[in-house]
C-alpha cells in the first residue's frame, strides 16, 4: 500500500487549560499548572491531525516514541496550542517535530514517532491478545 504523505504536512491543535488538565489533578505534581501528560497528548493529537486525512480508509497511526521537554509552566485559564510537522517518512514510520506554546512563550518541544497501521489487523491482534 502506498500512502500519499509528504514532508511538511502539519497541524495545530489548541485548548484552554482547565483544572482537570493540571499536574495536581493528574498526580504528576502537586501544582495547579498545565500537566506534562496533557501537553504530550496535545502534541500527539497535532501529529495525528497532520496526517489522518491523508490516509486511506482502514488505516490509522499509533504513537510509538516520544522525546519531549516541558520548558515552562502554564496557569489555568490560559490558551495553549501544539504544532506538529512531518519531518521524516521511512515506510510506515513517521517522525514529527512537535512544539507547544501558551499565550506568552514556548512551553514544550520535541520529536514524536508514529507508525501507520492497518486498523482491522491491529484491532484483531489486540483482541487476540486479550482473549489468549
Amino acid at each position: 500500500m502506498e500512502f500519499k504523505l509528504h514532508i511538511g504536512l502539519n497541524s495545530k491543535i489548541e485548548t484552554i487549560v482547565k483544572e482537570k488538565d493540571t499536574a495536581a489533578n493528574f498526580g504528576s505534581g502537586g501544582v495547579e499548572v498545565f500537566a506534562t501528560p496533557m501537553m504530550i497528548g496535545l502534541m500527539e493529537n497535532a501529529a495525528l491531525s497532520a496526517v489522518d486525512l491523508h490516509l486511506p480508509k482502514g488505516y490509522a497511526t499509533v504513537g510509538t516514541h516520544l522525546d519531549v521537554k516541558h520548558l515552562a509552566a502554564t496557569p489555568i485559564g490560559m490558551k495553549v496550542y501544539a504544532t506538529a510537522e512531518l519531518i521524516e517518512i521511512d515506510g510506515k514510520r513517521l517522525v514529527f517535530k512537535v512544539e507547544a506554546y501558551d499565550e506568552k512563550e514556548k512551553i514544550g518541544e520535541g520529536m514524536h514517532e508514529r507508525y501507520i497501521i492497518n486498523l482491522e489487523r491491529f484491532l484483531d491482534k489486540t483482541a487476540e491478545k486479550k482473549n489468549s
